[in-house]
């Protein structure tokens, strides 16, 4: 199977406390040189002031100061880097309770997730609620790394123990696809290279995982949605009735000749051109940015969205969606809301809460409805007109929404359509 080399793998890294999250990016970017000369020279100098021998690689990822001087990493550091086979974009996410919100920022457009569990402690609860987080944003891969294997010997009853932990729960969510490997980032078995330490695991490296994992199958394909962002009306010689509706499509295929409809006025029209950047194509797929123009005179503007006319999303006002509450104040009653789904604006109300879920233990709550931060809990919303609406299951573009504050601006919650 071949990889694009130019495709970008999003991952995000999840553990509680001290697993060794860091550590193991650093060891990861060190290993695969992805690291400047410079960056590495004032890491190895810090690493000399605090008394250590050689270079601290939890240094390469705790970017911020005071983040540093507490020896703790508090918000998601966002990390690029590159191989010859693809390129990376890390969202290292905290492993406090407190910083749930953190977890569901970083992991909301992953590709993957890698969740560290320490090989003397095994499956915990914080290891349950990142994976149940996992599970709830639909990240198609889970990449469980048995880390610090070489305080337990490199045992491989100890990592066959933990992989049936694992299991035992993991066996009651939707996860679609789990790998295991057994690593040490500090001494750097199984992360770039594979471990002498360790011939008895059979699998890959940790990075070879990464670069090979199969993700053009993961967009939705199916169901053709191309939410509008803006209207192009050119004024130039040669495009004076020209009238094209340009975006990003959210998932599925279209070609030149498609029956569409556009909704939520629900007019039907054929595609009549497709043009990425200067150049005519005759089909686009999820995720380029296009821009098309209809056989029809339709009267279009952003936040409509143009579909297959035999394919629709669901058009509603009321709808229930798992929401993670974001911010420091908690949630009023009959307060509006500004509710973000694709291109689309609109206000909405949260008009009842179901249940809250407990991330530790997955049981539901239907007697406590206060949501406070970092909650999350199942939610019926209320919006001013209806929306185009897929359930987060099918499609993450079209099934997610963000609630925004309206006095303040700020990004209160992020949500799962159900």
């Amino acid at each position: 199977m071949k990889i694009d080399k130019n495709q970008l793998l999003r991952f995000t890294t999840a553990g509680s406390v001290d697993d060794g999250k860091s550590t193991l990016i650093g060891r990861l970017l060190y290993d695969s040189k992805s690291i400047f000369e410079d960056q590495l020279a004032a890491v190895k100098n810090s690493s000399k002031q605090k008394g250590i021998e050689g270079v601290d690689l939890a240094m390469f990822t705790d970017g911020l100061k005071d983040e540093r001087e507490q020896g703790i990493t508090i918000d998601v550091a966002y990390r690029y880097f590159t191989t010859p086979k693809r390129k990376f974009i890390i969202a290292d996410t905290p492993g406090h309770i407190q910083y749930t919100r953190n977890m569901v920022t970083g992991a909301s457009t992953a590709n993957a997730a890698v969740v560290l569990i320490d090989a003397r402690h095994g499956v915990i609860e914080q290891t349950k609620r990142h994976t149940f987080i996992a599970s709830l944003l639909n990240i198609p891969h889970i990449i469980v790394c048995v880390n610090k294997m070489d305080l337990v010997s490199y045992s491989e009853e100890t990592f066959n123990s933990i992989v049936e932990q694992f299991e035992e729960f993991s066996s009651k969510l939707l996860i679609k696809d789990v790998r295991y490997i057994p690593i040490s980032a500090l001494n750097g078995d199984n992360v770039v290279n594979r471990s002498e330490n360790m011939t008895w695991f059979q699998g890959s490296p940790m990075l070879h995982e990464l670069e090979t994992l199969h993700i053009s199958s993961d967009i939705n394909k199916i169901d053709a949605r191309f939410p509008v962002q803006t209207v192009l009306r050119p004024q130039r010689e040669g495009f004076e009735d020209y009238r094209g509706y340009a975006g990003r499509i959210a998932s599925g295929i279209y070609r030149v000749n498609d029956e569409v409809a556009v909704l939520p006025s629900g007019f039907t029209s054929k595609i009549k051109t497709i043009n990425v950047g200067e150049t005519e194509v005759e089909e686009a797929f999820a995720p380029m940015s296009i821009a098309m123009t209809l056989e029809d005179d339709i009267d279009i503007s952003r936040g409509d969205m143009i579909v297959k006319k035999n394919n629709q999303p669901e058009l509603s006002q009321e709808f229930d969606v798992m929401l993670c509450w974001l911010n420091n104040a908690p949630v009023k009653s009959r307060t509006k809301y500004t509710i973000m789904h694709t291109s689309n604006e609109q206000k909405a109300v949260i008009k009842e809460v179901v249940y809250k879920m407990d991330v530790d233990t997955f049981k539901r709550n239907e007697e406590d409805k206060d949501l406070t931060m970092n909650d999350i809990a199942r939610v019926r919303l209320k919006t001013s007109h209806r929306l185009m609406l897929d359930s987060y299951r099918d499609n993450r573009s079209t099934g997610s929404i963000i609630l925004v504050d309206e006095s303040t601006k700020e990004t209160v919650a992020a949500g799962m359509i159900i």
